[in-house]
């Protein structure tokens, strides 16, 4: 079971760092992301980390966000920096499989769990 947490209310240029906890399950041995979802529109990939530690992210959040792995804690982190009120939304972590390569992995398809999402809101 995925749990995120770590959302909460900021203005715009601030920072927010985000976490996805997991039980029962190894984070270190699957692929996982990030995805938000914002008032009336689609679901939409933020950036993932797979095994191999490959990251890619979404062209809107390159530069801005950071993904980061602890296999300790066996928690996934989202450093958000310069948030904009465009990224208020409803953010949800998921995983997959181990092996997806850089180019699958913006796919929400090829994820099958999800957590419980956290809320994010940027004041302007």
């Amino acid at each position: 079971q995925l749990q995120a947490s770590g959302g909460g209310f900021v203005q715009a240029g601030g920072s927010l760092r985000l976490s996805c906890s997991a039980s029962g399950r190894t984070l270190s041995s699957y692929t996982v992301a990030w995805f938000r979802q914002a008032p009336g529109k689609e679901r939409e990939f933020v950036g993932a980390i797979n095994r191999r530690t490959s990251t890619v992210y979404a062209r809107s959040v390159k530069g801005r966000f950071t993904i980061s792995r602890d296999n300790v804690e066996n928690t996934m982190y989202l450093q958000m920096n310069s948030l904009k009120p465009e990224d208020t939304a409803v953010y949800y972590c998921s995983s997959g499989p181990a092996s997806l390569i850089v180019s699958s992995m913006s796919s929400r398809a090829r994820y099958e769990q999800w957590g419980r999402g956290t809320q994010v809101t940027v004041s302007s």
